[in-house]
Order: C-alpha cells, then sequence, then structure tokens
C-alpha cells in the first residue's frame, strides 16, 4: 500500500462518510489473459458439500506489502521463527510462487480486487487517487471509499447493475456469515460523487461484523523537546500521583505551564483541532517520576494529563485510559481525549530522558478514531469498548520529518519512534481479527488487514546503490552510502515482517485448526531512487497543464483532460480534447532519464513501462470510451513507471541527483526522494508479486502454484463454500483444493 496516500486518504473519511468516489457503468469486459468472460461461472454451485455439513470456515489475512521472496528468505534464514504464523502456513499448505496483482499494483485498487475477483478495470477503483470523470477537474477521489463496481452516469446515482461485487455480498446471498475487520470496503460508508450518494452502504460496504479502518482525528503528530528548567514542585500534583498509587523515589516534577493546547467536538460528527475552537478543551501538561529504588535521582517516566481532568486513579474501561505513563525504553502510552464524540486518541512516546531532566524528548503521535458509520455503529463501539480506540498507525510524517517539532531528534530516536508504531498498531490489528472470530464463532469468513509490512518498506527498503543514504547529499550513494545506516535499514525490514508474522499467528491460532487460513498481500515492492514530477514533464513537452487533472499515486498517473459534458465544469472542446490526449501520450512515452548513473536499468532509458490511452472513437465525443486497459474512471492517459521510480517523495526544497543540473522548481523533472520503498509498477513484473500462502482442511498440502492472480482468491474461497463466483475474472485454485 502506498503509506502516505493511505494516510491522507482516510483523513478524508467524514463521519457522514459522504466520500466522493467513482466507478465504471460500461466497462468493456474483455477478461484476463487466461481468456474467460467476466462474469462467466466457473464452478458448480453447491451450498454445503456433499453430506450437509457445514465447510470449515475460511480466514483471510492481508499482509500490506509483503513480499514473497522476502518471506520465504525470512524463513529460511530463521529471521520468522519455524512455528510462526508464515513458517507454518508455508510447510502445511499451498504457496503459490508469483501472484501477479492488480494494475497498478496499489493497496486500494488490490485490495478491492481481492475482494470481488475483478480487475479495476470493471471494479472501477483505478488508483489510490484519482478523479471522477463526471465531478470537477480539481476533485480527487480516494480509492478506499469508492464505490465499488460503479454508479449511474446520468442521472447521477447508484448503478442498478453494478460490474464488480465483493465475495461477501455473494457468500451473504447464500446465508454465509462474513466478517471484514479494517478491509479495504468493508467500512459501512455511504459514497458520494459531488454530494449525491452513488453507493448506499447496504449491502456492497456492509458485513455480519464490520470494523472500518481508521480515520485522522485531526491533530497531526507533534514533538517536544524539554529541560529541567522547563518543570517546577506542585504539590497538588504530587498528591495526586499518591492517590493514584503510583511512587517516585525523587521529587515528583511537573512543567510549570502545559506543553500543547487543542480542542474536540462532544459531537460524533466531529474530531479534534489544533485550535480552542471546539467544545472540549485540553491543555497537557507532564510529570516526572523516578519509580528505580536505587538511591539516586534517576527519573524515567513521564505522566502525560490534561489539567482540567488531573491524575486520576482509575480502574479505566475502554476506550478511557487516563492519564498517559510513559516509560523511557517503553511502549507509547496512549491517550484518550475524553468526552470526544467521535472517541479520539493519541499516544506519548519517551524517546530521551536524561535521568535529571537535562534533556527530555518526546512525541506526542497524531490522533485517531474509528469512523462512526451508522450502519456499523455496533460493531465500531464494540472495538472501541474492548479493544480501545484506533491506535495510531506508524507515521511517515515522523521520520521524514514533515511533523513539527524533530527537526532536532536524533535519527535512532525518529527510527525507534516509527519501530514502536509498527508493532502497537500491528498488534492492535490483530486483536481486532482476534475479537472479532472469538466473538463470532460460525462465521464462515473472516477477512483481516494489517498494515505491516508496507508501511516499514515505503520508508526503509534501502537496497539499491542508486538511493542516496542522506537524502540531502546527492553524493551518498554507491560507494559513498553510509554502510550502517543500510544495515539499520535492513533490520527494520526484518522486524516488520517479524511483527506481521506475530499477528498471523494470533489470528490462525484464534482460528483453530479447523479453518482455512489464506494470507495474501496486495502487491510486492521495489526500492525507488529517483523522485519524478509528472507536471513538469508536461509542461517541458509544452502542454497547458492547467486544463488538466494530474492524480499520482506512487509511479502510476491518470492524467485528466477538462473535456466539455463530461467534467462538471469542463472547458476543453472535443478537438481540443483528442489534440491534447495525443500530446500527453507522446510526451509520457517519450520521457527519459538521460543520467547513466541511474538509467541503466531501463529500456532506451524512458521512464514510463506502461502506457494506455483512452479510446477516441468509440462515442460521439463524450469522452468515456473504455476498453480492456481502460475503465470508466481511469485517466485519458495511464502510465506506470519503471521499478526506481516514484512520483512520491519529492523534497522541499528540491534536491538535484548527483550528475543532473542544479534543482529548479518550475522545470526539473527528476531528483532525490526523501524516501525509499514503492509499489504500483506494472503487476507482471516478479519484484511487484504478492504473497499467496494457504492452509486447512481443504487445503493440499505441499502444494506449489508457479502463477496465479490475485483475481483468484475471491472465486476460490467461494469456492471452498460451495458458492458459485459471478462476476469474476480470477477462477478458483482447483489444483490446491482437496
Amino acid at each position: 500500500m502506498n503509506l502516505k496516500t493511505f494516510l491522507s486518504l482516510i483523513a478524508t473519511m467524514s463521519l457522514a462518510a459522504a466520500v466522493a468516489v467513482v466507478a465504471p457503468a460500461h466497462a468493456d469486459h474483455d477478461g484476463d489473459d487466461r481468456d474467460h468472460g467476466h462474469g462467466e461461472s466457473h464452478d458448480h454451485d453447491h451450498d454445503g458439500d456433499h453430506h450437509g455439513r457445514k465447510p470449515p470456515r475460511v480466514v483471510v489475512i492481508s499482509l500490506d506489502g509483503a513480499k514473497p521472496d522476502f518471506i520465504r528468505q525470512f524463513i529460511d534464514d530463521g529471521v520468522l521463527p519455524h512455528d510462526g504464523g508464515l513458517a507454518r502456513l508455508s510447510r502445511h499448505g499451498a504457496v503459490a510462487e508469483q501472484n501477479v496483482t492488480a494494475s497498478p499494483s496499489l493497496t486500494a485498487v488490490s485490495h478491492i480486487e481481492i475482494a470481488t475477483g475483478s480487475t479495476a478495470v470493471h471494479n472501477d477503483i483505478p488508483s489510490n487517487t484519482f478523479e471522477a470523470i463526471v465531478g470537477p477537474i480539481s476533485s480527487s477521489l480516494s480509492g478506499f471509499a469508492a464505490p465499488i463496481g460503479g454508479y449511474r452516469e446520468n442521472p447521477l446515482g447508484p448503478s442498478s447493475r453494478p460490474t464488480a461485487v465483493p465475495l461477501w455480498v455473494q457468500l451473504r446471498q447464500h446465508g454465509k456469515k462474513v466478517i471484514t475487520a479494517t478491509w479495504p470496503g468493508g467500512d459501512g460508508a455511504d459514497i458520494s460523487i459531488n454530494n449525491t450518494v452513488v453507493q448506499p452502504a447496504q449491502p456492497t460496504r456492509v458485513t455480519d461484523y464490520t470494523v472500518p479502518f481508521g480515520a485522522f482525528g485531526g491533530i497531526g503528530a507533534q514533538g517536544f523537546s524539554l529541560s529541567r528548567g522547563d518543570f517546577t514542585s506542585d504539590p497538588a500534583i504530587v498528591a495526586a500521583v499518591q492517590a493514584s498509587g503510583h511512587f517516585s523515589f525523587s521529587p515528583v516534577l511537573v512543567t510549570s505551564a502545559p506543553i500543547e493546547t487543542f480542542s474536540c467536538s462532544s459531537a460524533p460528527t466531529a474530531t479534534c483541532a489544533n485550535t480552542a475552537t471546539l467544545d472540549l478543551k485540553y491543555a497537557i501538561r507532564v510529570a516526572a517520576l523516578d519509580t528505580t529504588n536505587d538511591n539516586k535521582v534517576n527519573y524515567d517516566t513521564l505522566v502525560f494529563f490534561d489539567t482540567t481532568r488531573g491524575i486520576t486513579a482509575g480502574p479505566f474501561h475502554a476506550p478511557s485510559t487516563g492519564p498517559a505513563y510513559a516509560k523511557l525504553g517503553g511502549e507509547n502510552a496512549p491517550f484518550f481525549f475524553e468526552g470526544s464524540g467521535a472517541k479520539v486518541g493519541a499516544a506519548y512516546f519517551v524517546s530521551a530522558l536524561a535521568p535529571d531532566l537535562s534533556v527530555v524528548r518526546f512525541a506526542r503521535y497524531g490522533a485517531n478514531f474509528i469512523p462512526r458509520n451508522a450502519p456499523v455503529l455496533a460493531d465500531v463501539d464494540d472495538i472501541n469498548n474492548n479493544i480501545g480506540f484506533w491506535r495510531p498507525q506508524a507515521d511517515f510524517r515522523i521520520p521524514e520529518r514533515l511533523s513539527p517539532g524533530f527537526t532536532n531528534f536524533p535519527d535512532v530516536e525518529i527510527e525507534t519512534m516509527f519501530e514502536d508504531m509498527v508493532k502497537t498498531f500491528v498488534r492492535y490489528q490483530a486483536d481486532i481479527g482476534e475479537r472479532a472470530i472469538r466473538n463470532h464463532p460460525d462465521a464462515d469468513l473472516i477477512m483481516v488487514y494489517i498494515e505491516q509490512p508496507d508501511g516499514s518498506e515505503h520508508q526503509f527498503l534501502l537496497t539499491d546503490r542508486r538511493q542516496g543514504t542522506n537524502p540531502t547529499d546527492p553524493n551518498s550513494i554507491g560507494a559513498n552510502q553510509d554502510p550502517a545506516k543500510v544495515k539499520r535499514y535492513a533490520s527494520y525490514i526484518r522486524f516488520a515482517y517479524q511483527t506481521a508474522d506475530k499477528a498471523v499467528k494470533q489470528i490462525a491460532d484464534a482460528a483453530g485448526r479447523d479453518s482455512n487460513v489464506i494470507v495474501v498481500s496486495d502487491h510486492g515492492f521495489a526500492p525507488f531512487h529517483t523522485s519524478v514530477n509528472m507536471t513538469n514533464i508536461l509542461r517541458n513537452a509544452g502542454i497547458d497543464t492547467s486544463k488538466l487533472a494530474i492524480r499520482t499515486s506512487g509511479p502510476a498517473v491518470n492524467i485528466y483532460v477538462n473535456l466539455q459534458n463530461r467534467e462538471s465544469g469542463g472547458t476543453v472542446d472535443l478537438a481540443t480534447y483528442k489534440a491534447l490526449v495525443t500530446q500527453i501520450t507522446d510526451a509520457v512515452t517519450k520521457a527519459v532519464d538521460p543520467n547513466p548513473r541511474f538509467n541503466f536499468s531501463l529500456k532506451d532509458g524512458r521512464i514510463f513501462t506502461v502506457v494506455e490511452t483512452r479510446p477516441l472513437q468509440c462515442d460521439a465525443g463524450t469522452g468515456q470510451c473504455t476498453s480492456k486497459t481502460i475503465g470508466q474512471d481511469f485517466g485519458d492517459v495511464f502510465a506506470l513507471m519503471a521499478p526506481g521510480y516514484n512520483f512520491d517523495g519529492i523534497q522541499n526544497p528540491g534536491v538535484a541527483r548527483l550528475g543532473d543540473a542544479p534543482f529548479n522548481a518550475a522545470t526539473t523533472m527528476l531528483s532525490m526522494p526523501n524516501f525509499y520503498g514503492a509499489h504500483g509498477h506494472d503487476p507482471e513484473l516478479p519484484v511487484m508479486s504478492a504473497t499467496f500462502i494457504a492452509a486447512g482442511p481443504q487445503i493440499r498440502e505441499d502444494a506449489t502454484i508457479r502463477r496465479m492472480h490475485n483475481t483468484d482468491v475471491a472465486p476460490t474461497i467461494m469456492t471452498i463454500m460451495g458458492v458459485t463466483p459471478q462476476q469474476v475474472d480470477g477462477e478458483a485454485l482447483h489444483e490446491i483444493l482437496r
């Protein structure tokens, strides 16, 4: 998954869940390379097995960005334990050598492909970020909140004949019970375009137990640096600490003033802000405790509390946490914003704490909540009240120092924070999956999404000699790379896989031996060394970009022309539209990297490996033609770059690569990025291969699949459950079924 895009997109998922999105009403259904028609049935319909017994259930676990070659290597090297989740399933089940994923190989696109068994052209989720062709040219849509299977264009509204449906819809129609735990598309949201609902939550986006993925709570992460002079004695706080059952072997000290103030809303339809504009006010102070009985002044714990609510004793029932007690060397301490109607919370993490308080550094992670979508509110409250509020996930803004307050934090402290979030957030997701399984033992299908190792691979996949170990130093490539940083980053990748492996084991153990457990991923990963500016590529080719919408996600781009009578407020006439599409296609096709230090992996130096253009002649000039590679809401030009190149990561100020001309914001196309891993390239490339591992009573042992597609996952699951797949591009993997 593109973590950057995803973090920003979930922030747009309002509590009313009126998120703008789109999908194709008339895509050209040509099927995939195995030449079977879209919508064709491939299996005999047999609800239940031949003896009338209930088929064993299926548990699907998606590990975002898990690479099959990394999993094999880490199992062989002992990085992943022999008795861990992935090794155990691999040893006793079926494994795919290559699992060709969606095009583009992005998180939203791939997860909807897995869920529907249909390609992006047919389910109309063309990217993590795209434009509805019936919307304004300025609009951007989230692939995580898009109408699956299309919508009616005129008049705008829900489609009476969706071109794809999630497998949970089909299974529930056959009396099966389905659970989705933070799986994209299973969110209980009404989806809107131009303020018109084009896909109501029922039945497409609701299951028997539906937990939406979390959303941004309105307050981003913040770093803090304090010293002994910021602390003083406060008898009232000392008494409160003692009354709460905590003890300090040195005098309790507390910040004389709040370290930050913010506000939240008590209404469930609003979150929080770094202002005092909302009705609930918070002023956070910090107390320092010495919990070590060593006859030395040795402060090791910080207590974060709201001045108005104070330090209270508890006990606290989730989502409430009371004050956050964070110890140096320990995990982050969750902190619930008491009274917030959306159930918003954050967490505090101590990264440096001198025994005498001469150096104090800590972070407050970003605030989050679970969207309170009305059709699934009971399920949301079940998680809030039993697992807790949505925990902070690994946040790229901290290691890239985009969030305020982290400028002077040492790299290792920043990286330790990221690893802390990896561990605690994946555990939180696994706890959600386990609760879903244990509270619904009669469920036929459970689908659980786990965010790692994607987030860590984005930040730390430093495996190419062309990558600069110092993003601001063009010379830090090749022989000048920092070997200590390369080694350290490799350890973070291993940790991410180990953490994901623990989640698989926890969920599989909760499911029990009578379950068929399928572990998939949405895509592979590749290192990248060059950030690409799509706007400058087009401008340098003489194209007027004011008439376009450029929507990038990772190395994928959809470029839309603001066509009259198609886009809302479109201004470009048909003749100009056709000329622009031709110009754009030519510019993209001919874009090259002339720098031999970087371009040696490219064919003829060309940056783009896939360039597709919307057909121009199939309609009366509405610009709504589709093909087997261009769906309704794809761009007029859709393109994918070669591995090593990514639209993300452009720095501000920009940094020129070694051997390039000085950076110029108006013209520079290629520059040094500030992070390292990408996906979204051509899915046929082995490096983009997704994971597929399956084991259970209906899965053959020691089975190897040479090549499959992620579109095969849904029909395989439905076949196990005795339900005939409908509207799928994939086919059941009969060779692995007993």
